[in-house]
């Protein structure tokens, strides 16, 4: 069984692997009626479902379970695992992804069960951004954080010797094998911090070099493919990858802006944020995320269109939280109002009290509103330092 791939290469020649998606409502997961609870479970399975395919899988098949906790061995339970299994043999399923975080003993435990690969939410989402990392500094980050998630699972890869852990009449060359392997690794993530150090104190220099200018900075930050990208091309005249799936773009990409004669900022994109963002991406991509947590002002891309975006927009600030961003002054921008039921937000500004601006309804897609967000930009811009009052939940 090849364990060190996750989905073929050139996918000229090879099809895609054949996926299962599996996705259990836990007791403790969802709150609320049962109608909201099921809504926000087929919610986060939707998204799921797109992660596998932004991974580039072919998914042919997805189950649900419901349990009030996860099962300690098998994350599922024995009897789901049953028809897991005879579904795998049936679909021909090469790969059988958990929308859950799993346990290195239950992922493994579930592997040979289904006789296929088995990868959880974690691996799933460091697979999409080792496909996608472009830069030097990405690809850095994103191998850091795969041998972190690597390095407790390694056992997985010698099932087949009965030596892992010693013990009388057990310690031998499987033992030696294991953990000639986790040194290696550890030596590697030494090696990868350095690395990842250096970039930051780069970043800090460019960062010093702005800062010289007397420019305020604007980080755009949301939830993956709320439209990103797309405002920050728009508005720059730049052209960073911007696509309608997860995770198109992942390097920060800073540019100059000239608002008007009296106000020019620095705009930078910053990779999207999702629920249940895996923690060892958050530290791995320190150095990119401080370019949030240094800015002077947020720019709250949201989905306006997407029935469960009040979710996402806590799920955004949970992670600006985490990364200490969450005391930066934020301006909500609600994009895609185009794609929303009649009557639905228009173009403009929002203002609360004593006039200050709320958020801003935009399209990016059919340019709606720009100029309204321009203006409360310059409005932040101009500001000598926007009160704590201007950040808007």
């Amino acid at each position: 069984m090849n364990k060190t791939r996750l989905f073929p290469v050139d996918k000229s020649l090879e099809k895609p692997e054949r996926v299962m998606l599996v996705g259990m409502m836990l007791g403790a997961d969802y709150s609320g009626t049962n109608e909201l609870r099921e809504q926000s479970f087929q919610t986060a399975l939707g998204e799921a479902a797109d992660l596998v395919r932004a991974a580039g899988g072919d998914l042919v098949r997805v189950e649900t379970a419901k349990r009030d906790k996860a099962h300690t061995a098998l994350f599922i339970g024995t009897g789901k695992t049953d028809e897991l299994a005879a579904a795998v043999k049936r679909h021909d399923i090469g790969l059988v992804v958990f929308n859950h975080e799993l346990t290195p003993t239950q992922e493994r435990n579930l592997e040979k069960e289904l006789q296929c690969r088995v990868l959880d939410r974690v691996g799933l989402i460091l697979a999409i951004f080792a496909k996608r990392a472009q830069s030097q500094e990405g690809k850095l980050q994103v191998e850091l954080a795969q041998l972190s998630h690597l390095s407790g699972r390694l056992v997985r890869g010698y099932g087949h010797m009965q030596s892992q852990k010693g013990g009388i009449g057990l310690k031998g060359p499987g033992e030696t094998k294991l953990e000639t392997d986790r040194r290696l690794i550890s030596q590697k993530i030494t090696v990868l911090e350095r690395q990842l150090h250096s970039v930051r104190k780069q970043r800090a220099v460019r960062r010093k070099s702005r800062e010289s200018c007397r420019l305020k900075t604007f980080a755009i930050v949301g939830y993956t493919n709320a439209g990103k990208s797309s405002l920050f091309n728009r508005l720059t005249k730049a052209d960073v990858l911007a696509k309608d799936q997860l995770f198109a773009t992942l390097d920060t990409t800073a540019r100059r802006l000239f608002l008007s004669h009296e106000a020019s900022v620095i705009l930078t994109d910053t990779v999207g944020f999702v629920r249940d963002l895996p923690h060892k991406l958050v530290s791995a991509f320190s150095a990119t995320l401080e370019e949030t947590a240094v800015a002077d002002v947020l720019l709250h891309v949201v989905d306006a269109s997407n029935p469960d975006f009040q979710r996402r927009i806590d799920d955004v600030n949970q992670v600006l939280e985490e990364i200490k961003a969450h005391e930066v002054p934020q301006l909500l921008v609600y994009n895609k109002i185009d794609l929303m039921p009649e009557g639905g937000k228009e173009a403009g500004i929002l203002r609360g009290h004593c006039g200050k601006a709320a958020a801003v309804n935009i399209s990016v897609e059919k340019s709606l509103g720009l100029e309204a967000l321009r203006e409360v930009m310059i409005e932040y811009a101009l500001a000598d330092r926007p009160s704590e009052g201007w950040r808007f939940e």
